[in-house]
């Protein structure tokens, strides 16, 4: 009976149990993700992983999101399918953002010059009417100003400026866009069908 208490009360067991639950909520994120239903989808990001969302955003499939709860998505943005969310330092994002399919947000890395390999990170802030395209990485601490672009395939590591169209690796200022933009999507104008 001692052996099983002693057993009970070691960090090595609750440190384990606590990276089962981590793990378990994952997972579980990543099944939601799957549902074949876009209302359903933003239904179960808002209540089950307590992400704050506008109802007009639209959520396509992800494929991971972390600390929902630290998440917060603005009206009219759409989230392209197998985006990763990782809102474990934060993650705000305006309206009208465009984050299109396998773009990934990571608010924490690891420290390469750690001698413990320790972990870093930031919240990640994506302004109003921001276009970020397919395959893109935003690295943490990052700011995406407004109307700004990040062009396919970019890493962005620094912050960027509103209407500046950033590329590469690392991401770099490539151009501008027209500060004269002003639209505001709403669900009712995307005719995709239901189980997108």
């Amino acid at each position: 009976m001692n052996l099983i208490k002693n057993r009970l009360k070691s960090t090595n067991i609750w440190s384990n149990l606590r990276a089962a639950k981590a793990g378990a909520s994952i997972y579980s994120a990543e099944l939601l993700g799957r549902i074949p239903s876009k209302r359903i989808r933003t239904a179960s990001a808002a209540h089950l992983l307590r992400m704050t969302i506008d109802p007009t955003a639209q959520l396509y499939r992800w494929r991971e999101i972390r600390s929902g709860r630290n998440i917060r998505i603005g009206a009219g943005t759409i989230i392209g399918s197998d985006a990763i969310l990782d809102g474990r330092n934060g993650i705000t994002i305006g309206h009208s953002v465009n984050l299109s399919s396998q773009v990934a947000l990571w608010t924490m890395q690891h420290d390469l010059n750690s001698p413990t390999f320790a972990t870093q990170g930031g919240p990640i802030v994506i302004c109003d009417r921001a276009w970020v395209s397919f395959r893109s990485t935003i690295l943490p601490g990052v700011t995406i100003g407004e109307g700004a672009v990040v062009a396919a395939g970019a890493i962005v590591t620094e912050d960027v400026e509103p209407y500046t169209l950033v590329g590469g690796v690392p991401a770099k200022p490539i151009g501008t866009r027209d500060a004269s933009i002003n639209y505001r999507w709403r669900a009712a104008r995307t005719k995709s069908p239901w189980f997108l």
